[in-house]
């Protein structure tokens, strides 16, 4: 039996999250008058925003800081004291930033690896020279040890675990040794940082440079366990397979195009090679790069009136004018004339004929009376609107805000109303036969690498299909969907009006955060509107405030852009890989991708099968990836998002993987790129220079050879497409007598998942899994203490089932795999 689909299924957890929270007070300086500052402020425009270099002592401050609204950029990273990275804030929110206890950190300031040794933590002579003592009872475990070059530099970057890691007074201290070649000593002491996350123990790492590789490592704990571990390499410098050929073509894409260039090329791709691409829309419109007309009158006090039109300003919106006008009688109530699309409030009068309309009332007669012009209008944000309003100068014109453009964004008018996203399918044989792959470019408006990298893989497969051997055996044997951009209305913005714009463009805040100085910060964060691991269900990391960067949206699904997702791998259930590319962090990542904070009880982890299949995966990639210029993306920014990451709750990866069982990879693209010259690793942006320094940032250089990277995925696609071989699996030591408790491990010659038993009855899928001794470390061990006979299976990442063995049935073969450890009595 082969190709055996398999799901994971996710526990039932609680909904803990309730009530949609909104602003509970001014969020921006008003256009027309001093802001009342009592909540955080919004960027108003490009130019009044910065990044700064901010550490927050953990995730818990980091959901505090963005359900706040802050604007967090994606490099973030964890490191001993916390986790730092940028926000996209004004000189006002760093003050706010500083109150709620964030610091912010002057340039240079952050964390780095020490390159010195630093003779260690003190340590019990006879202790740290102990013999560790087997596995079971280990108080120190190495989880990696990896050595790579970039740059002309070595690295060695240690992860380790101590049982003893959670506890806090005294806090456990490790070091890390290493040897300079085979049969040298170890030496080169090094204390290692001890990382904690939602007030959970993670591991001790280490990463430092070294001009020798070590071959083995030791690791001490202040406690006294010690152990010793093989260094192993981290990527292959082999040439990439898919430049081996002179005639390749590479290098198509010369600068970063907004989502129509993007939309135009995909069709014109279709229409050149109709043997080998098509087109396929999705079925769910955008918002569309379209906002209502607002103008906001009377300042930010308790006499400002916000109004918003019930046509989009294209459609009518930006010809409406709102004029409060003065009366000289006295005692004349409140009344609205319209003409045309003139509005005149009439304001009411007192005996004295002074103004005597409050903001509350002129707003409900804007509402109820401006002949269906006014959609909302409202008092300033949380304000009870108990000011009498003043007359205007005269009228003053509504707008979207959509008509002046950026400086220095392309040229051309962009296209108003619901967009329809176009999905460029690229195959020799599109009938569902094929393993699928897609990639999902640009959820975030402003990461403008993530379309051009998926746009020059596209170009590549097409232009090279006739001409070279290996990209032929891509477009025959798998059937490949690119979104080259899932979100073009907020990329239109973060083009054409605000560069940091993250969300779309769906407005769905109350009155309270809906005047137009927080329109830069509406909008859904797609990537946290999925259903599985979602900030509904009070998994971390998505915002229930409707202007924060992490806004989840109203419920699970709510945006077109991610129902089209779905839509997309049920129609097309032979997608069994997807990519979900971003920037600029430097990061390739699977599951998990979320926790509930309070305990830090992640989603289901992968079964260790799976998880090896990740890690083989990406070693695939990202050596692909630093074939181009060096460029190596480290082990520590490797693995479940949620363990190297942050918990991203909602997130379309495990949707895509727990719900349809589809090896779903995120990946920052971008992020720190080794400097020689400096002897520093210096980090990326959303929108680098298109012809930076090739060497280091440019985003020329990220498009190719991130490029790289997704061709190899698609190899990857092609050769599980392609796997017929059933794996093979032990356990060792194996069968035989031994004379007291051994310790036993199941080894697999490829990436697969064990199904075991130890009770004597027959192995099947519902049969215990063989688990991985805790995350990101190898597969448990057994201390075995009295006789017992294993009986397992093991199936690959395709489905093969080992001996070919079927686990749904009976029959008289039981061709699964058994070995007996006999114990021998004393």
């Amino acid at each position: 039996m082969r190709h055996i689909q398999r799901r994971i299924a996710l526990l039932a957890l609680p909904a803990l999250v309730g009530s949609i929270l909104v602003a509970t007070g001014p969020a921006g300086a008003d256009p027309t008058g001093p802001s009342a500052a009592t909540s955080r402020s919004q960027p108003e425009d490009r130019e009044s925003v910065r990044l700064v270099q901010i550490r927050l002592t953990g995730a818990d401050m980091l959901d505090k800081v963005a359900a706040a609204g802050f604007d967090l950029e994606h490099g973030l990273r964890r490191v001993p004291t916390g986790i730092e990275g940028e926000a996209v804030v004004t000189a006002e929110q760093v003050t706010e930033l500083t109150a709620m206890g964030v610091e912010v950190l002057a340039d240079e300031a952050g964390f780095a690896w020490s390159d010195q040794a630093d003779g260690g933590i003190a340590v019990d002579a006879a202790g740290a020279r102990a013999v560790e003592p087997s596995n079971h009872q280990a108080t120190v475990r190495i989880a990696r040890a990896d050595w790579f070059t970039t740059k002309g530099q070595g690295f060695l970057y240690v992860e380790a675990r101590t049982t003893e890691g959670q506890q806090a007074d005294p806090i456990v201290g490790m070091q890390v040794e290493n040897d300079s070649g085979k049969g040298t000593p170890f030496g080169f002491a090094r204390t290692m940082s001890r990382f904690v996350d939602s007030g959970q123990y993670m591991f001790h790492r280490n990463l430092f440079k070294l001009d020798t590789r070590p071959t083995r490592i030791q690791v001490t704990s202040s406690t006294g366990g010690v152990t010793t571990g093989v260094v192993s390499n981290w990527l292959e410098n082999a040439p990439p397979p898919l430049t081996a050929n002179p005639s390749y073509k590479s290098d198509f894409v010369d600068g970063y195009k907004h989502p129509q260039q993007l939309y135009s090329r995909a069709k014109e791709i279709a229409r050149q090679y109709p043997d080998i691409a098509e087109i396929v829309y999705l079925p769910n419109q955008t918002n569309g790069y379209q906002r209502k007309a607002q103008a906001q009158l009377g300042g930010t006090g308790q006499a400002a009136v916000v109004v918003t039109s019930a046509a989009w300003g294209h459609e009518g919106g930006n010809d409406i004018t709102v004029e409060f006008v003065d009366r000289p009688d006295a005692n004349l109530p409140l009344a609205v004339e319209v003409t045309g699309k003139a509005v005149r409030v009439l304001l009411a009068t007192d005996a004295a004929g002074a103004p005597a309309s409050t903001a509350t009332q002129v707003a409900d007669a804007l509402r109820t009376r401006s002949a269906g012009l006014i959609d909302r209008a409202h008092p300033y944000r949380t304000n009870e609107g108990s000011g009498i309003v003043a007359p205007t100068a005269g009228p003053v014109a509504l707008t979207d805000f959509l008509d002046q453009k950026r400086v220095g964004a392309p040229e051309g008018e962009v296209p108003r109303g619901p967009a329809t996203i176009p999905v460029l399918r690229i195959g020799k044989h599109r009938d569902g036969k094929k393993p699928g792959v897609l990639i999902q470019a640009q959820d975030h408006a402003r990461e403008w690498v993530p379309a051009t990298t998926s746009l020059e893989s596209a170009e590549r497969l097409v232009h090279n299909y006739r001409s070279d051997r290996e990209t032929k055996k891509i477009v025959e044997n798998t059937d490949i969907f690119f979104i080259l951009s899932n979100n073009p209305d907020g990329a239109n913005y973060s083009f054409y009006n605000f560069a940091s714009q993250r969300k779309n463009m769906t407005n769905h805040c109350p009155d309270a955060s809906a005047d137009p100085a927080q329109r830069n910060s509406w909008g859904v964060d797609l990537n946290r509107n999925y259903r599985v691991g979602s900030g509904h269900d009070g998994y971390a990391g998505g915002s229930t405030n409707c202007v924060s960067g992490t806004y989840q949206g109203p419920e699970e699904l709510s945006e077109p852009e991610s129902k089209n997702i779905i839509w997309l791998v049920e129609k097309y259930s032979n997608i069994k890989f997807m990519m979900s590319v971003h920037s600029n962090g430097g990061q390739l990542f699977w599951q998990p991708g979320a926790y509930i904070a309070d305990g830090r009880i992640t989603t289901p982890r992968p079964p260790l099968g799976d998880e090896a299949f990740y890690w083989q995966s990406a070693a695939r990639i990202l050596s692909q990836v630093k074939a181009h210029r060096e460029t190596v993306v480290t082990p520590e920014n490797v693995g479940g998002s949620s363990d190297v990451l942050y918990s991203s709750a909602g997130n379309v990866r495990e949707d895509l993987y727990y719900t349809y069982g589809i090896y779903a990879f995120g990946w920052e693209v971008g992020g720190s790129v080794y400097n020689p010259a400096t002897g520093n690793w210096q980090g990326g942006s959303f929108q680098p220079e298109w012809t930076g320094n090739p060497e280091l940032v440019s985003g020329h250089a990220e498009t190719m050879e991130y490029a790289n990277g997704i061709m190899e995925m698609f190899r990857v696609a092609a050769d599980w497409g392609k796997d017929k071989k059933d794996p093979t699996s032990r356990l060792v030591p194996g069968d035989g007598k031994y004379r007291g408790p051994v310790d036993v491990r199941f080894e697999t010659s490829e990436p697969a998942t064990i199904y075991y038993t130890t009770d004597g009855s027959r192995p099947t899928l519902e049969s215990p899994r063989y688990a991985a001794t805790e995350f990101r470390e190898p597969g448990q061990v057994f201390h075995v203490t009295e006789t017992t006979t294993f009986r397992w299976f093991s199936v690959d990442s395709a489905g093969n089932i080992e001996k070919n063995y079927d686990p749904t049935k009976t029959d008289k073969r039981n061709n699964y795999r058994t070995a007996t450890i006999t114990i021998a009595k004393k």
